[in-house]
């Protein structure tokens, strides 16, 4: 179901140049980063037909989008362009490109193969260097031309950034309504499963609402979503099936069960249970079904995010008095406790890089989310609000999202970069809560 590509993506010039450097790593004392966004041209895509070049501006639109939602890019508008690029084999002239201030060019074009499949070949130039940096083709489905679109994104934001891109991929969220009830007079909110593109596009609605569901999570290999559902008021840890839409209810627990979280794998699931005032850390195996207790303290332990191999989980105590965050091997042990900032932290989840983990934080009736390393120094506060919480990374471990309320007291979906720039709302159609993002399909 999830498969995309009949052909996988190729070198489509033999000249291209590939970045091998990676980022430099992250001075975590800022609060804000300054960042100089990259100048970057794409001119019309070429097409030799009207539905080529139909396609190709939706596909040119699309991409524009997604690179400038990252806050990395300065696009230079397209009516300054003195070339025109009319064909892909010719080297521009890079001199007319850099009297514009475009340090970069990306030159595409758009082939329909008069089947099912539709060709997407680009370049990306570096023109104060006046060489190909890159050069690649994609093939997809004509009906899928949009995730094409957003794997050419991912390749030039790789390119010129060089971290993975994020925009291929989804969002699963709760989905919130209120409306008054004629009968009772009182509020009645609805909250349903929902899944989007991570532009807003594709949405659709999971579940129907009969129950308020929370903490929706993906599996690794993106079949499977573990949530929360409260069906006879009584909260419980189900995993949805993307293939069949059928449920399954997790394990055949006395009390309640609640926040669970995949391990890296697939393999295994922690949640926490709560009995008799209790709340403890259990792991179950989704093969043998086999459930193993992690914690054991009379306090209440919640929030498990397992580390990127697996072999550790960060989570959420109030064991010295007010909720901080612990870790501990998932083999069991004692937990070390790594926050000890004023006022109390919750809901941490560990970064897909391995260098972070983000968290929600509660102090003096402000709420800010912010990272720290896993050891937990180098804590910094990203932003603040009167109620912004439940932060989920991107694959790529360099955007954050979380919920915020706005000034009416909704809470909406945000997006926001490590070094805390680029705050963003994602356009979904009714409030949203508890957003998790996929790895890349």
């Amino acid at each position: 179901m999830l498969s995309f590509f009949k052909k996988t993506l190729f070198p489509l010039f033999l000249g291209a140049l590939f970045c091998t450097g990676a980022t430099a790593a992250l001075d975590i004392k800022i609060t804000k980063g300054n960042i100089n966004p990259i100048p970057l041209a794409i001119p019309t895509f070429e097409g030799e037909s009207s539905y080529e070049k139909e396609v190709g501006t939706k596909m040119r639109d699309i991409i524009i989008n997604d690179l400038k939602s990252s806050g990395l890019f300065r696009f230079i508008p397209e009516s300054s362009y003195i070339q025109k690029i009319k064909n892909l084999q010719t080297n521009p002239h890079y001199s007319e490109w850099r009297l514009i201030k475009a340090d970069n060019l990306v030159a595409a074009k758009v082939i329909d193969t008069f089947g099912s499949d539709l060709r997407v070949e680009f370049r990306i130039f570096d023109t104060i260097r006046e060489l190909q940096i890159e050069g690649k083709a994609y093939i997809g489905l004509e009906k899928d031309w949009r995730r094409v679109a957003h794997k050419v994104a991912d390749a030039i934001y790789k390119r010129l950034i060089g971290d993975e891109g994020y925009f291929d991929t989804q969002i699963v969220y709760v989905s919130r309504t209120e409306k008054i009830d004629n009968r009772t007079k009182k509020i009645k909110r609805t909250e349903r499963l929902a899944i989007m593109d991570q532009d807003g596009a594709h949405h659709r609605f999971l579940t129907n609402g009969q129950n308020l569901v929370m903490s929706p999570r993906f599996s690794p290999d993106l079949r499977y979503i573990a949530f929360l559902d409260y069906a006879h008021n009584k909260p419980r840890v189900y995993i949805y099936n993307r293939e069949t839409k059928n449920t399954t209810l997790v394990g055949n627990f006395s009390g309640m069960t609640f926040a669970p979280r995949f391990s890296p794998d697939g393999n295994r699931l922690a949640m926490s249970f709560s009995h008799k005032g209790n709340t403890s850390l259990f792991e179950m195996n989704l093969k043998t079904l086999k459930i193993k207790r992690l914690t054991f303290d009379p306090v209440i332990d919640t929030s498990p995010s397992y580390s990127p191999d697996g072999s550790k989980i960060v989570f959420t105590s109030d064991r010295s008095g007010q909720t901080q965050l612990y870790m501990m091997s998932t083999n069991g042990g004692s937990a070390q406790r790594i926050s000890f900032g004023s006022g109390s932290y919750r809901t941490p989840v560990w970064s897909p890089r391995d260098d972070l983990i983000v968290f929600t934080k509660i102090w003096k009736g402000t709420f800010y989310i912010g990272v720290m390393r896993k050891d937990g120094s180098g804590e910094r506060l990203l932003t603040k609000g009167y109620l912004v919480e439940g932060p989920a990374w991107s694959p790529n471990g360099r955007v954050i999202l979380f919920t915020r309320d706005d000034r009416r007291g909704q809470p909406y979906l945000h997006t926001i970069d490590i070094t805390g720039f680029n705050e963003r709302k994602l356009p979904t159609p009714t409030s949203a809560i508890q957003g998790s993002w996929s790895h890349k399909r």
